[in-house]
Formats: C-alpha cells, sequence, structure tokens
C-alpha cells in the first residue's frame, strides 16, 4: 500500500496515457460499431425487399432513414478528423 503511494508520481504518466488511449479507443469502437449496425441493417433490409419479404414502399422509407444516418455518422468522422 505505501510502495503504491510512492511509485504514484512515477506511474502516473504511464496511467494517464493508458487512460487516454481506452478513452479514444472506446469512443472509436462506439463510431465503428454504430456504422457496422446500420450497414448490416441496410443489408438485411435489401435481402428482405428481394426475397419479397417487405414492400417497396416501406424499403424506399427504411433505406432513406438508414443511409441518412450512416451519412451524419460519417459527416462527424468527417468533422472530427478536420479539427485534428
Amino acid at each position: 500500500m505505501i510502495l503504491q503511494y510512492l511509485l504514484a508520481p512515477l506511474a502516473a504518466p504511464v496511467t494517464g496515457i493508458i487512460w487516454i488511449s481506452k478513452q479514444i479507443l472506446d469512443r472509436a469502437e462506439g463510431n465503428l460499431s454504430d456504422k457496422e449496425v446500420l450497414q448490416k441493417e441496410l443489408l438485411a433490409l435489401q435481402l428482405a425487399f428481394d426475397l419479397g419479404d417487405v414492400e417497396e414502399e416501406d424499403f424506399e422509407e427504411q433505406e432513406e432513414e438508414l443511409l441518412l444516418a450512416i451519412q451524419a455518422i460519417e459527416d462527424e468522422e468527417a468533422a472530427a478528423a478536420a479539427e485534428d
């Protein structure tokens, strides 16, 4: 316990870098998984339409919603990249 407090000033930079890296990774994975999920939903919708399980009107509405959501994520990614 005492050793932990003695080593804290030496370990703080490493601990901080690890924490920041984990935060960046968590956010990146969250964005990718959202985009990935939407792309999979779009693929499933296309398959359902091709099999005749979804009417054309419903397909077009859902497809537009999914494409707009994917575009919004891509715009956010582009804006974040432009800031760096």
